[in-house]
């Protein structure tokens, strides 16, 4: 299968500029010779240490930013920004508040110049994909957390992209809430023939989620390890997180990314909080 995405040593550098404790300017180098290619309709899962690149490798994916060398395609051809071939969902849910539902999945599509008919009836059709048909007329001041990112993941399937690009848009929701959006992700995924690279800071998420879980290594990101995920039908199995192939995969995702947590906080660039979790130095 041909590669629908393509990272060819791909590096990413920031420039920083000068501080009190640190006059002299300096550079972050915030990913380093990533090479990666991800084929037509497959769902990739991206996890790393806090830190290790992945929101900077989404954004140069989705033509937010270029890489300092290398170079990233899409159908063979250099991504020299954004384009309506990929969506992006953020975690943040960045809806429009004086817009209704409806009207904040239509915003994409009137870029595309379609009338408005049509835009209001793909608008309804992919509200109804993500379960929210009958609150079209709804702000979202009216909606739940996860209620807000079904509007989200809606909007960016409206104008048909033929990649999706997610950048942890389950973080903020309680658990619950987030396994119940990781099933109808699946759902919506299956039969469309997109391409998802799904970022997330959750080992199991990965694992449910991914046919493959790329492990980026602690800053410089690098590419680590790819790991295949072959739990067969998904759908079939009802509580996929006790049998014992997704326990499996847990694990040695999980020995992975422990690593390159404990090597982030030996070398500085990550802390751990009181409470347990990560925060970039």
């Amino acid at each position: 299968m041909s590669a629908h995405i393509e990272l060819r040593g791909v590096s990413k550098e920031f420039a920083l500029r000068p501080t009190r404790d640190q006059p002299q300017a300096r550079t972050l180098v915030a990913l380093e010779d990533v090479s990666l290619e991800v084929p037509r309709g497959e769902f990739l899962t991206l996890v790393g240490p806090s830190g290790s690149g992945k929101t900077t490798l989404l954004d140069l994916l989705g033509g937010l930013s270029r890489p300092s060398r290398g170079s990233v395609l899409v159908d063979g051809e250099e991504v020299t920004g954004p384009g309506l071939d990929r969506g992006i969902v953020f975690q943040q849910y960045a809806l429009f508040p004086w817009r209704t539902t409806l009207a904040n999945v239509t915003f994409g599509l009137e870029q595309q110049g379609l009338g408005r008919g049509e835009r209001v009836e793909r608008a309804r059709e992919n509200l109804a994909l993500v379960g929210l048909e009958g609150f079209e007329d709804r702000y979202p001041h009216e909606l739940s957390g996860g209620m807000k990112q079904r509007v989200a993941i809606a909007r960016s399937l409206a104008y048909r992209p033929g990649i999706l690009l997610m950048d942890e848009p389950f973080a903020a929701l309680d658990a619950q809430t987030r396994e119940q959006l990781q099933d109808e992700l699946l759902r919506i995924w299956r039969p469309t023939g997109t391409t998802v690279v799904f970022i997330t800071h959750g080992i199991e998420e990965a694992v449910y989620l991914g046919q493959r879980v790329a492990v980026l290594s602690s800053r410089p990101g690098r590419l680590k390890a790819l790991v295949d995920i072959d739990l067969g039908d998904r759908a079939a199995t009802t509580d996929l997180r006790s049998d014992p192939r997704f326990v499996h995969y847990r694990h040695e995702v999980w020995e992975l990314l422990h690593d390159e947590v404990r090597r982030a906080q030996d070398a500085g660039h990550l802390k751990i909080q009181p409470d347990g979790t990560e925060r970039a130095a």
